[in-house]
């Protein structure tokens, strides 16, 4: 399972968890499931940074790439830029 995947669980089960205990009258159960959602909350965030952080690497390389590629008249160069470009545009937009 990827980490995504386990983030949006935790945060799934935290927030059950967190309202079961709550109607149940369950405090410690409602704090475990709030602790939960949380977790997932807080490591979803940095894997959203993460992501863009890299989506703005890849951008900045594509630039690069597709400067050079036309600057030498390399075709591959420039097609390589253009890939990355659009690879961090996604990232970025994750």
């Amino acid at each position: 399972m990827t980490t995504r995947l386990n983030n949006t669980a935790d945060q799934v089960i935290g927030g059950a968890k967190q309202n079961i205990g709550q109607a149940i009258g369950n405090p410690t159960l409602a704090g475990e499931g709030a602790a939960q959602k949380t977790k997932g909350e807080v490591a979803q965030k940095a894997a959203d940074a993460k992501t863009y952080t890299e989506g703005v690497g890849h951008s900045i390389q594509g630039n690069i790439q597709s400067a050079v590629g036309s600057a030498v008249g390399n075709p591959t160069l420039q097609a390589k830029g253009a890939g990355n470009q659009a690879l961090g545009n996604v990232e970025r937009n994750i």
